[in-house]
């Protein structure tokens, strides 16, 4: 198509002059509103659009960091909620960190706990305060507020962390995400000042969330903020337009989308943002992992994705190929010498072949879980450098177009 455009090399700056000069976000390239950029943070540098792995307790299921730097992944998403109700952040710290303590040494984002309590329905309370909650593993009443979220995201120490939101159901009505809207962007101005507050060292020793004698160095973080609305458009530019207005970000996430919508209103949504999102800005949707779903997304400008889609769905024998979904439970696989994908440079597919894999199913054996997580994550991660390319050259609408004629033919009758 011809469409690139020149290069932005631009920082949007947080006003801590400490953290200038290491959040730092430069466009390399684009071709129509998709974008091809590289994300500097403190523990190194993602290219973007990037698929992120989701860790929600401290690991990505079924597979070690060493398996994670083979498939290429550049950064890796822990979860608040779930690493706060077990081991608890103090312990974490105390055992030098989130990096640490998962032996990972690349960037990482914590998500602020939002969306896991939202998916807590029945069992929680919200109020502008914060949330009351019940722990799913013992039952005990516990409460987040924004401030406590930022707390410990700070203590886990990620390179990102996530402003604490409230996430409603795609189907919810325009009063009830209005009503969520408001009280996200409330809590937004409370953990922006609780940032700052653990960014610059003004609180009180005594405040400090961290455990005393903690091994942790002086923590370079910063924090997104995270647009919500639901499926209602103007709602959503309205929670835009005055998320910008708080203050300046070195990123910025969309939530509350993939949480049941349909998902032309989720490609709608990303429309109605994408020309008004500052493009010094990486883009982040968040939960969004289907291999469709990326390429459409990116489409509409977006940087960043995470998802536990890849691995759940590995874990119960669907593979992602250049061919569409592929399940190796099928009896048709039995025999089958060919390798998931010929195209493929994972240790599943350069190893394995199909005839195998469905046999580690069929025995329950947990290596036939490793390796299928293994290779739907490098698709994805090969996947959005597949998109990199087609964006540096130019042509990604081409390439886009090709690459979903094959991905979604129907099945063979």
């Amino acid at each position: 198509m011809g469409d690139r455009q020149p290069p932005v090399h631009s920082t949007f700056h947080i006003p801590h002059s400490a953290l200038s000069r290491v959040f730092d976000f430069t466009l390399e390239a684009t071709s129509g509103p998709a974008r091809a950029g590289s994300l500097t943070l403190p523990h190194g540098r993602v290219e973007t659009p990037c698929f992120m792995p989701v860790g929600t307790q401290g690991t990505v299921r079924a597979l070690s960091p060493a398996d994670l730097k083979a498939v290429g992944a550049q950064i890796v998403l822990g979860n608040t909620y779930h690493l706060h109700v077990r081991p608890g952040e103090a312990v974490v710290a105390e055992l030098g960190g989130l990096h640490t303590f998962m032996g990972w040494d690349r960037p990482l984002l914590t998500d602020s706990g939002g969306f896991q309590v939202f998916s807590l329905e029945g069992f929680r309370r919200v109020d502008d305060d914060g949330v009351e909650f019940q722990s799913h593993l013992d039952g005990a009443r516990r409460r987040l507020t924004p401030e406590r979220a930022i707390e410990i995201q700070w203590t886990l120490g990620a390179d990102i962390a996530m402003a604490f939101d409230h996430v409603v159901p795609g189907g919810a009505d325009e009063a009830v995400a209005r009503d969520a809207m408001e009280r996200s962007l409330r809590w937004l101005d409370r953990c922006a000042r609780r940032h700052r507050e653990l960014t610059d060292g003004t609180i009180p020793p005594s405040a400090d969330p961290r455990p005393s004698g903690s091994p942790l160095g002086p923590i370079r973080q910063t924090l997104w903020p995270i647009v919500q609305g639901g499926a209602h458009q103007p709602l959503r530019r309205e929670a835009l337009d005055r998320v910008l207005h708080v203050g300046e970000w070195t990123g910025i996430a969309m939530g509350g989308l993939s949480v049941g919508e349909p998902k032309p209103l989720m490609y709608e949504t990303l429309e109605t943002l994408e020309p008004r999102l500052p493009a010094a800005l990486p883009r982040y949707l968040m939960g969004v992992g289907f291999p469709e779903d990326l390429v459409e997304a990116v489409e509409r400008g977006v940087d960043l994705f995470d998802c536990v889609a890849p691995t759940r769905m590995g874990r119960n024998g669907t593979a992602f190929t250049p061919d569409g979904p592929l399940n190796i439970r099928n009896a048709a696989h039995r025999a089958d010498p060919r390798p998931l994908d010929p195209t493929c440079d994972c240790e599943t597919c350069t190893t394995f072949s199909r005839g195998y894999l469905r046999h580690l199913f069929a025995a329950r054996e947990l290596l036939g879980l490793r390796l299928l997580s293994l290779h739907n994550v490098r698709y994805l991660i090969r996947l959005t450098g597949e998109m990199r390319r087609a964006i540096g050259s130019g042509h990604f609408s081409a390439w886009a177009a090709a690459w979903r004629q094959r991905y979604l033919q129907p099945e063979p009758a």
